[in-house]
Formats: structure tokens, C-alpha cells, sequence
């Protein structure tokens, strides 16, 4: 039987000596994660029906519905159209937050806010902390930006105004709308919410 070997001690953050995995061991951890991953899909539609809550039989039960679906439709015309519906925001963050990629979306929504500020002083504490959790080097939310524009904010939030991180929010925005977006259309949520594909039609 064919083996393939794998040097654990190559792997990040693991420190055991080297192993030799058979191939059935290999096919067998391989079908544990596709079930992991049928199953996250199931337990997200179910953490959204929060979001679209069954409505209690009534005359009035299939037009709410068919309101839901129709709303959901309208969000693959544009990422914006999906960012301005008060429904659509939070299931695109949900949606984000299983992928581990929610820090673009937090980042454009804090700018949003930001520009709200009219204090010179609210304005210029918010904008030290923004760079400090999304443009700085390594931190905690840190977004995908180009040298220039992270050095550009850097001198930028030294006196912020109101337009300091526009130039961050638009790559941003760009990277939203030709990665996690498309990705977000494809997905068995939205798939499920647009009515494309009904609940017990996902995979088990």
C-alpha cells in the first residue's frame, strides 16, 4: 500500500516527532473535515433563522416569506445593495465570521462610524485607536493594505479628519466585492434565504 509521509515537526505550532500516516488514515481524515464542513453549514442556518424568524401561521405567514426572499434576491445586484439592507448586513457579517475574514467588514463599518464624529477630540482618539486594532503592522484586525496607504495613515491619524481612511476603506471595499462577496452569493445561505435551494436540500 502506497504511504505518504508527513514531517509534523514542519507544522506550525505542533511538537511531535515525525509520523508516518498511512493512506486510509489520510481518506479518513480527510471525510472527517468534509463532514465538519456539512455540518457548519447546517448550524449556520440555523444560527440565521435569528435573523429570519418563522413567522407564526397566519393569513399574511407566505407573503412575509416571500417579502424575506425577495429581499435576499435583491442583495446579489450589488455588494452595496447587500450592505444597505438591514437584514442583509448581518448575515453577510455572520457569514464573514465562519470564514474567519470578518475584519474588512468591521473595518469599512468602523470607518462609516467615523466619519460620523464631529468632535476634533472624539475624532482624533477614534482614529488612533482604528489604526491601532486594523492599519497598524501586525495588529489585532490588521486589513490587507499597501505599504503606502498604511504610511500614508500612519502620518494621516497624527491630525485626522474625517477622510483619513478613505483610501483604506475603497481597497477594502474592492477586496469585499471581488472575493467575499461572489463567495457569499455561491454559499448554502444565501442559496437557502433566496430561495434557490430549500433547508433540507443541504448536504448532510
Amino acid at each position: 500500500m502506497l504511504r505518504r509521509e508527513i514531517s509534523l515537526n514542519k507544522m506550525p505550532g505542533l511538537l511531535f516527532p515525525s509520523a508516518v500516516l498511512k493512506e486510509s488514515d489520510l481518506n479518513s481524515m480527510e471525510k472527517t473535515d468534509r463532514k465538519k464542513t456539512k455540518n457548519l453549514g447546517k448550524d449556520f442556518i440555523c444560527r440565521l433563522q435569528s435573523i429570519f424568524p418563522s413567522p407564526a401561521p397566519t393569513a399574511d405567514s407566505s407573503k412575509l416569506s416571500k417579502l424575506n426572499t425577495e429581499e435576499a434576491l435583491l442583495w446579489s445586484q450589488s455588494l452595496e445593495k447587500l450592505l444597505q439592507s438591514k437584514y442583509g448586513l448581518p448575515v453577510f457579517q455572520t457569514f464573514l465570521r465562519s470564514e474567519f475574514s470578518e475584519e474588512n467588514i468591521e473595518f469599512w463599518l468602523t470607518c462609516e462610524d467615523f466619519k460620523k464624529i464631529k468632535s476634533t477630540s472624539k475624532q482624533a482618539s477614534r482614529a488612533k485607536k482604528i489604526y491601532e486594532q486594523f492599519i497598524q503592522a501586525e495588529s489585532p484586525r490588521e486589513i490587507n493594505i499597501d505599504h503606502h496607504t498604511r504610511e500614508a495613515i500612519r502620518l494621516n491619524v497624527q491630525e485626522p479628519t474625517m477622510s483619513c481612511f478613505d483610501e483604506a476603506q475603497k481597497i477594502v471595499y474592492g477586496l469585499m466585492e471581488r472575493d467575499s462577496y461572489p463567495r457569499f452569493l455561491r454559499s448554502e445561505i444565501y442559496l437557502t434565504l433566496s430561495g434557490k435551494i430549500q433547508p433540507n436540500q443541504v448536504k448532510g
